[in-house]
């Protein structure tokens, strides 16, 4: 799905527990306030005072920060959150177009967004996210506005919540020097989390790219000189799983929780022709709860030898 958006670091997943369920999930019941940037809707009255601070360590140096906190204003009877989200590439040299060293620069990418949510009725949440997103690299710079909506559905009867999104909805409002207007990474996601009953499991399924169906990314020239085949992959049941996230999370007790999680789609895409891909796809994570202090950490697997962490520190200020 690569080279056909702007602000694709739009789709990156920088909170812990999200990641830790496998990039994507809409659906979860949680406490964790990072969980409604993937879902508006989740952003609950619960989550006022909460705010969490979230790292993730990326390829070569690459930082990524995000700051995120909600409050409940009661005769609204309204719930907001504010996020920062912001990606450090480091210092790279700067060369013309014959090789000549001109110095460094650094570049960057950020989104500022605020949303909402109400309840309508005892079962239904609905909220709005709006976006500000940001490119910079040297003197090559653009600009965004995005939108999310979402619905969340809650059954506590039988521990079950089903969440809809429709994600970065917008136009980009400045383009690169020499480009011209390109499309954000619009997406359509549904996914359903139930919780057991008598036992501590909780598993998801999520689905995404419910827009468009066949989302696979397809260069035969380079499968040809690479000696790839990817004629096994043309199934119909290929094509269907690439929209599907899986997950499931352990509750060991009140303040320990393991989750882990599997991306069809990403595991696909990275992985390299025939070569052993290792966990390519896989993504693990803990959480532990003590008080008014979450501590979260998540692992993903990109390739059979890259991997990124990210961890997450969540205070409750009420």
């Amino acid at each position: 799905m690569g080279g056909t958006t702007i602000f694709n670091f739009l789709k990156y997943s920088s909170a812990p527990q999200i990641s830790a369920l496998g990039g994507i999930n809409v659906s979860q019941q949680t406490k964790d306030v990072s969980i409604s940037l993937g879902n508006p809707a989740l952003l609950g009255s619960t989550m006022h005072g909460q705010m969490a601070a979230n790292f993730s360590s990326l390829k070569d140096g690459f930082k990524n920060y995000q700051l995120v906190g909600a409050f409940r204003h009661e005769n609204l009877k309204t719930n907001f959150y504010g996020a920062v989200n912001f990606f450090d590439y480091g210092r790279l040299i700067q060369t013309d177009a014959a090789g000549n060293t001109l110095g460094e620069f650094r570049p960057n990418e950020y989104v500022i967004q605020v949303g909402a949510s109400r309840a309508y009725g005892e079962r239904l949440n609905y909220g709005a996210t709006l976006k500000f997103a940001h490119s910079g690299y040297g003197n090559f710079k653009a600009s965004g506005l995005a939108m999310d909506v979402g619905v969340s559905y809650k059954d506590t009867a039988s521990l079950i919540q089903i969440g809809l999104v429709l994600s970065n909805m917008g136009i980009q409002t400045n383009s690169f020097q020499g480009a011209g207007r390109e499309n954000l990474p619009f997406d359509i996601q549904l996914g359903i989390s139930k919780r057991l009953e008598k036992a501590p499991f909780q598993f998801s399924l999520t689905l995404h790219h419910l827009h468009q169906f066949d989302i696979r990314y397809r260069d035969s020239s380079f499968d040809a000189d690479n000696g790839f085949n990817q004629s096994r992959n043309d199934g119909i049941f290929d094509k269907l799983f690439r929209h599907c996230v899986l997950s499931t999370q352990l509750f060991i007790s009140d303040k320990l929780e393991i989750s882990a999680g599997y991306n069809y789609l990403r595991r696909k895409e990275l992985n390299i022709g025939n070569n052993g891909n290792g966990l390519n796809g896989f993504s693990m994570g803990v959480g532990i709860l003590v008080k008014k202090i979450q501590i979260r950490f998540a692992r993903t697997f990109y390739q059979a030898s890259f991997a990124t962490n990210q961890f997450g520190l969540g205070l409750s200020l009420q």
